[in-house]
């Protein structure tokens, strides 16, 4: 084969790749769990919530592998809307409140026989402005495909790793009842 040939096809390639890239390779999550139960007595006091970071690493960062996108904003979203229809806390938005919730999240993928999704969550509890009263590790998996082709390959793992991740997460947050109400009744002798 002579080297113009071997140009053209060269650059046909990186063209068929550019437009494959532009045509949305990247599969974009959003994640929406709802709690299996409402909690019996809502913990008394507003709750910010932050997620300073979402990290995402893996078998997705490998060349010719589809890109994942998961803002950090849509954990925080997902998890406003989980507390509020759960009733955890009184109230839960991303504006100051009595507590902050700081969530730190790491997503790993792992590729054997099939994709696996890690979900792990760091949470802080306790008055803004303050230390923390309580931290809680949880951390998650869940089972996808052995092809990654379409988006649902990565969002239905991902949306079954956060519904059991949160449905434990507030399970104990909520078993800590006391703990967050004795929190705010000392924040407002003081």
């Amino acid at each position: 084969m002579n080297r113009p040939s071997l140009v053209l096809k060269w650059i046909g390639s990186i063209i068929c790749c550019l437009s494959l890239f532009n045509a949305g390779c990247a599969h974009k999550i959003h994640v929406a769990p709802s709690p299996p139960t409402v909690a019996e007595t809502p913990i008394p006091s507003s709750v910010q919530v932050i997620v300073p970071f979402l990290a995402l690493k893996g078998a997705d960062h490998m060349p010719g592998i589809a890109l994942l996108q998961w803002p950090a904003k849509d954990l925080r979203a997902a998890a406003i809307g989980y507390i509020q229809q759960r009733r955890t806390f009184d109230a839960a938005g991303d504006a100051p409140g009595d507590l902050a919730l700081i969530m730190k999240a790491w997503l790993t993928m792992l590729s054997r026989w099939e994709y696996r999704y890690i979900l792990r969550l760091e949470t802080e509890i306790g008055p803004a402005d303050r230390p923390a009263v309580k931290s809680y590790v949880v951390e998650k998996e869940a089972v996808g495909s052995s092809v990654r082709w379409i988006t649902a390959s990565d969002q239905d793992p991902i949306a079954q790793v956060v519904q059991t991740a949160f449905d434990d997460l507030f399970t104990q947050i909520e078993a800590d009842y006391a703990l967050y109400r004795t929190t705010k009744s000392t924040e407002g002798k003081n």
